[in-house]
């Protein structure tokens, strides 16, 4: 029987700036149901990488491929595709209220299901009552959970969060921690809250000047000198 592909297969990738190479030769994978972090210090290459996965920079080298097909050079297709992403600046419509946020996507994938399957995500995460406020006027904490639920409302097989602990306190971090363990997708995560990483993923990928240097579970990751190094010695400093 031959093995199914991995839900993500990044290989090779390369992207430069001008003179500035953001990613040599970076190459990692995501399976069906495994969340992966890819983590680094400022600079490192990881929200590269993500806008490369979702057609927002073109590499000069290498391939993303998703369920074993090339990734549409487009994002307006990425949900097609099974993809979904949150923003760093969440990209909420502030003016609209929690549900009408929370339906979009799949309004737009034209899913007579919307205002259903909408208000299950809603209720998943615990936001039912504020399905018909403002997202504007909501908290923070609340907004990136509109954000979540969001992107998980067209049901994705693949859920790219960037940053998703930014911003949060410890109870919040719990409970999105919480939130992202039940998820039966797979997951890739850029965070540079080391604790939720440690937590929730399976494997980790490092980068630092754009190049992967470890990937392993977290225990293999936290050991690493070369990790320690680059990246959590910066944190642990901090």
């Amino acid at each position: 029987m031959t093995p199914s592909p991995p839900r993500l297969a990044v290989s090779g990738l390369e992207v430069a700036f001008g003179g500035l190479t953001a990613l040599d030769g970076v190459s990692f994978d995501v399976r069906p149901g495994e969340t992966v972090a890819l983590i680094g210090p400022n600079g490192a290459g990881k929200t590269t990488a993500f806008n490369a996965i979702c057609g927002l920079v073109k590499p000069r080298k290498g391939t993303v491929h998703i369920d074993g097909r090339p990734a549409p050079a487009r994002t307006t297709r990425l949900l097609a595709a099974g993809v979904a992403r949150t923003l760093q600046g969440l990209g909420l419509f502030d003016r609209l209220t929690v549900l009408d946020n929370v339906r979009a996507p799949l309004i737009a994938l034209r899913d007579r299901d919307a205002d259903a399957k909408a208000r299950t995500v809603l209720d998943d995460l615990g936001l039912t009552g504020l399905a018909d406020r403002p997202a504007g006027a909501l908290p923070y904490p609340e907004r990136k959970r509109v954000a979540l639920a969001r992107a998980l409302a067209p049901r994705p097989r693949l859920l790219l969060l960037d940053e998703p602990a930014g911003g949060l306190g410890p109870a919040d971090i719990d409970a999105l921690a919480e939130t992202v363990d039940r998820l039966d997708c797979a997951v890739l995560l850029v965070e540079h809250h080391v604790d939720f990483v440690m937590r929730t993923a399976d494997r980790i990928v490092v980068l630092d000047f754009g190049r992967v240097i470890a990937t392993g579970t977290p225990d293999e990751v936290r050991d690493d000198p070369a990790v320690e190094a680059a990246y959590l010695g910066v944190e642990a400093a901090a």
